[in-house]
């Protein structure tokens, strides 16, 4: 089964960047040198600890799927950023971080959770999610910090 990598849209990405507001809701956007890994939740890429600057703001996992909101931290780069182009790849310089793949159903509903330890075979266990009739997409998070870096859905 093959399976494709979502990471926010880069329209979301663009408004942060120029109005300083969170997308949906207003609230502001946070400026600073990055503090810890991340990733940048539309490159997929992990931010240099202490050197790359990243903005905090506000995004609901569940939008443009679900009608029931998840608000939550995610952070981007500061400056423009290519969205993540192997879709149908997990990302290999995310490997390393300790993830928790909630597979859903549609109406928000969590079938499953599974914990992928660092180096660990992801895309196995999205293979059997997904393969799995009662669930519609998943939720990646980083699990050290529960914090949403993108969704996988069938392809």
């Amino acid at each position: 089964m093959r399976f494709r990598i979502v990471p926010i849209d880069e329209a979301v990405a663009e408004e942060a960047r120029a109005t300083r507001r969170s997308p949906g809701y207003g609230h502001p956007v946070v400026q600073e040198v990055a503090k810890a890994y991340g990733p940048c939740r539309l490159c997929l890429s992990p931010f240099e600890t202490g050197v790359d600057e990243r903005l905090l703001l506000t995004y609901d996992a569940f939008r443009e799927i679900e009608t029931l909101p998840l608000p939550g931290p995610i952070f981007i780069h500061h400056a423009h950023c290519a969205p993540y182009s192997e879709a149908h790849h997990y990302p290999d310089a995310l490997r390393f971080i300790p993830t928790t793949l909630n597979a859903y159903g549609r109406g928000r509903a969590l079938r499953d959770v599974r914990y992928i330890e660092p180096g660990g075979d992801a895309e196995s266990e999205i293979v059997e999610l997904l393969g799995r009739s009662d669930v519609d997409y998943i939720h990646v998070r980083n699990t050290e910090a529960g914090c949403y870096m993108f969704r996988i859905e069938r392809h």
